[in-house]
């Protein structure tokens, strides 16, 4: 269920969002690369890894997204990881996270 909603708010963001598999997990991509993928390993909450695609940037300089409400943790120059929380946290961190992929696209 709360899967299924943080699904429905990325499609949202932008009618171009498309789904796929990559990585073995339920992926997001824009016109040209993927971005999201869910990480089912967190059993307690929705995280997903947001990312540029699957090809190393070598002169990639970080990424500025602004955060607010403390949904990302950086895992390097080009990926974070979301952390949504589950139940009710789902609607309440939404604004915020549209927020966030729609910053994030902007650099895939």
């Amino acid at each position: 269920k709360e899967i299924e909603a943080v699904r429905r708010i990325i499609l949202g963001v932008r009618p171009t969002i498309r789904e796929g598999i990559k990585w073995n997990a339920p992926s997001f991509q824009t016109e040209k690369h993927y971005f999201a993928t869910f990480n089912f390993r967190a059993r307690e909450s929705v995280q997903l890894i947001l990312h540029l695609g699957a090809k190393v940037r070598l002169h990639q300089k970080s990424l500025k997204i602004a955060d607010p409400r403390g949904l990302l943790k950086w895992l390097g120059k080009d990926r974070a990881l979301v952390t949504l929380g589950a139940g009710r946290d789902i609607p309440a961190n939404r604004a915020a996270f549209e927020a966030i992929v729609r910053a994030w696209i902007k650099h895939v």
